[in-house]
């Protein structure tokens, strides 16, 4: 038989897929969902409304809710007889880790999807219209207020040349979150001379504002809306009426595994066009306008 040299190619491709680590390919999901009968579902203990850790220590919020009503797709789509659900806590820092490593199955919180963090995870379709906000103390100075809301003509405003009133004041920020890292891309671009301070959690970054450490403490503007209705000193502060960005927040889950994403994707698609959605929303942000009813019907997927 005569050697083509031509082929050779082919059959250096077919050796080495046949080492490669069928991971690499496809994360099994449902299959490790029913070979253990079990469901991890991760969730951060801090981040009200989205995800936190009730007194009783038991999770709660809105993106638990949402994971509840995926737990029961993925038990009738899985084929599981009985299905377990395991609510695993995780930290901001290992939250991402933990999906890519398999130790959870989904990630239940308020997590922007970015270029950067699809390297290591995927995402549902969204879940919430987000964005970062910032939060100051009800008496602090106008101009700083007016700058933050964006007022013309009383101050300069981020989009214009670097903002003076900013400069020498401290802002802070949770550590590892897409708050942070937009903060200091904003320092940096307006060549602000302010200091980026980092807090490991939303009620240190709360209490950073009101000792006085820092002038504004940054986040996603759904969870300092909570925080300041909530807190004991509500009438020391003031939640910015301003969106700095606009970032939509979806659900984390491994990457390469379409079959895990679709059981998702279907589950909260059904869930958005139901009647209970509304009633679901309300409980933790109020009456949606018509933008956001919008938002859930354009997010929905058609069957």
């Amino acid at each position: 038989m005569r050697y083509d040299h031509r082929l050779r190619p082919i059959w250096l491709a077919t050796g080495l897929l046949a080492f490669l680590p069928l991971e690499a390919a496809s994360a099994d999901t449902l299959d490790r969902i029913r070979e253990s009968g079990k469901l991890t579902l991760g969730y951060r203990t801090d981040a009200r409304p989205f995800s936190y850790m009730d007194p009783s220590g038991n999770p709660a919020g809105y993106a638990i809710a949402l994971c509840e009503a995926v737990s029961g797709t993925v038990k009738t789509e899985s084929g599981a007889s009985s299905l377990s659900v395991q609510w695993v806590p995780v930290t901001i820092e290992e939250r991402f880790t933990a999906v890519s490593q398999g130790k959870i199955d989904l990630l239940c919180g308020p997590d922007a999807e970015t270029l950067e963090r699809r390297k290591e995870v995927a995402f549902s379709i969204p879940v919430f219209q987000s964005g970062i906000g910032a939060i100051v103390r009800a008496d602090a100075p106008a101009p700083l207020r007016d700058v933050l809301s964006g007022r013309p003509p009383s101050g300069p405003t981020w989009r214009g040349s670097p903002a003076r009133i900013l400069d020498q004041k401290t802002f802070s920020a949770v550590a590892g979150t897409r708050s942070e890292s937009w903060l200091n891309e904003k320092v940096h671009e307006f060549q602000i001379a302010a200091t980026v301070m980092t807090v490991d959690s939303y009620e240190a970054g709360i209490a950073s504002v009101l000792d006085g450490g820092a002038s504004a403490f940054f986040a996603d503007r759904a969870i300092l809306v909570d925080a300041a209705q909530s807190s004991t000193a509500a009438d020391e502060l003031l939640v910015i009426e301003r969106l700095f960005t606009h970032e939509p927040v979806a659900l984390a889950l491994g990457r390469n595994d379409d079959n895990f994403r679709l059981v998702v994707d279907r589950a909260l698609s059904k869930l958005y066009t139901s009647p209970e959605f509304e009633t679901l929303y309300l409980k933790w942000f109020g009456q949606p306008d018509d933008a956001t009813k919008a938002f859930f019907r354009m997010s929905a997927l058609p069957e």
